[in-house]
């Protein structure tokens, strides 16, 4: 191959590269910080919270959610007391958990919470990227 068509070749490829990876660069930079909601709880009837949990969970899923299963995990307080009980949901943005938290499903689940669960203070934490 002529060796100025294999130079030209070389720079062409570069700048395609180097393009390329300022595109997903810049892609990464406008993804939004996932956010955590918290809600610390007591339970009040543990048969109440059999049917409330998956209820909760499924709505949650449909609206992108992920629940972290923690509802009867261990805690461990390392300072202060800690809660009873702690429900950690995961979503891929601020503004997606709080339109689930404002939305219909979860206005429609508040009578069985209520019979189920107690909260003592409920919360969503935005990650930094």
């Amino acid at each position: 191959m002529n060796y100025k068509l294999q130079i030209v070749l070389a720079a062409v490829a570069g700048t395609a590269l180097g393009a390329a990876g300022s595109c997903i660069e810049a892609l990464h930079a406008q993804a939004k910080p996932k956010a955590y909601q918290i809600t610390e709880l007591e339970v009040i009837d543990a048969s109440a919270l059999k049917v409330f949990g998956p209820l909760v969970a499924n709505a949650q899923k449909t609206a992108g959610g992920r629940n972290l299963r923690t509802t009867v995990g261990r805690i461990v307080g390392v300072v202060g007391e800690a809660p009873k009980h702690i429900a950690i949901t995961e979503w891929d943005s601020l503004d997606q958990a709080v339109a689930f938290l404002n939305g219909k499903a979860e206005k429609d689940l508040l009578p069985q919470r209520d019979k189920a669960i107690k909260i003592i203070r409920q919360y969503v934490v935005e990650a930094a990227n």
